[in-house]
């Protein structure tokens, strides 16, 4: 059992609770609410300070929601190393996820390419690539991209919601 280093989530109020995990998921705090109350009803808050029991529980709630609301969630996601980057709009963990992964220092070339696949992949899927780009690098990204942008509409939302849980995991590891 792994429990944070930052809060002890079951010592929380909901509100409390809410601001420390409103942007696990990209702004979308309904998750951490939702999480809350379901920690809540089944009277098992010990397991909520356990991270890895958190983020099945997040991730679940995710998966179950309306396809408008994970499709909301997705479209609140940023695109790599697009505008809001460029202009410092990202939240905190967006910028240091792609920093950490080196888009932040990409060539002229690179940032083009960058939003040119941007561009391809909204028009064609009607969201934003989602990638969870901890452990990688902007070339290995690029080819990520360049290979799903080849997929139908069903797989890449589906593959969009699995990279979204994966950066939450990496979110909650971090606290």
């Amino acid at each position: 059992m792994t429990h944070f280093n930052t809060c002890t989530p079951s010592q929380l109020s909901q509100s409390a609770f809410v601001a420390v995990f409103a942007d696990i998921y990209e702004h979308s705090p309904w998750v951490a609410e939702a999480t809350f109350q379901q920690f809540k009803h089944q009277s098992i808050d010990g397991e909520i300070d356990d991270v890895a029991t958190l983020q099945h529980c997040m991730a679940d709630i995710l998966l179950a929601s309306s396809h408008e609301r994970q499709l909301a969630l997705i479209n609140a996601h940023p695109d790599l190393a697009g505008r809001a980057a460029v202009n410092g709009e990202l939240t905190a963990a967006s910028t240091s996820e792609q920093a950490g992964a080196g888009i932040d220092q990409c060539s002229a070339e690179e940032f083009a390419s960058f939003t040119r696949l941007n561009d391809a992949y909204k028009a064609k899927f009607n969201f934003p690539f989602i990638k969870a780009v901890r452990g990688a690098n902007r070339f290995l990204i690029l080819a990520d991209f360049k290979r799903r942008i080849q997929n139908d509409a069903d797989t890449e939302f589906k593959q969009a919601l699995l990279e979204i849980n994966k950066i939450a995991a990496f979110r909650l590891n971090d606290l």
